[in-house]
């Protein structure tokens, strides 16, 4: 989805990873849980930290720092573990999103909101949605299904998900 395809007001829910505040989806996130004991998994990449167990499922957990590049996150009482649900090819994924910390959801109309900024060829931002402003603050609005690549959801899913027991408890 592009800026252009933005034509209401959306409702996202804000989080900071550093100093930046991140914005994703209201529509694809599921819950917000404290930080809680990781259970590190052998041979993944090292920003999936391991798994969780979110009443009786295992849900994988991805340190969103380390996967933007930034340093691994050192955990705090606001450290978070944002539930998102992923699409990709017609199923979903259920993935942990640890951020530093959650902030507000906030309704962003679409004259809040800039397509993200050209910087080179090289540079990969197909996974941000816009750039969100409130005030002077800039908000980089996520589009929470290409942050992750077709590979590494299916290590996610071979990690303890299993895309049928994701829709029976959609139920």
């Amino acid at each position: 989805m592009s800026v252009a395809s933005i034509t209401e007001t959306g409702q996202y829910l804000t989080f900071k990873l550093d100093s930046e505040t991140f914005a994703i989806d209201i529509s694809k996130v599921r819950e917000v849980l404290d930080f809680t004991t990781v259970t590190k998994v052998p041979q993944t990449p090292d920003f999936m930290l391991g798994v969780i167990n979110l009443r009786g499922n295992v849900v994988p957990v991805v340190d969103m720092r380390l996967k933007f590049g930034m340093s691994g996150t050192d955990a705090t009482v606001n450290t978070c573990i944002i539930i998102v649900e992923i699409g990709l090819d017609g199923e979903t994924t259920v993935i942990g999103a640890l951020a530093d910390s959650v902030q507000e959801v906030l309704e962003l109309d679409p004259d809040q909101i800039e397509p993200p900024p050209r910087i080179g060829t090289r540079l990969k931002i197909q996974f941000i949605k816009g750039m969100g402003h409130q005030g002077s603050q800039f908000i980089i609005i996520l589009d929470i299904d290409k942050v992750f690549s077709a590979e590494e959801l299916a290590i996610a899913q071979e990690m303890g998900v299993d895309p049928p027991l994701l829709e029976q408890a959609a139920v």
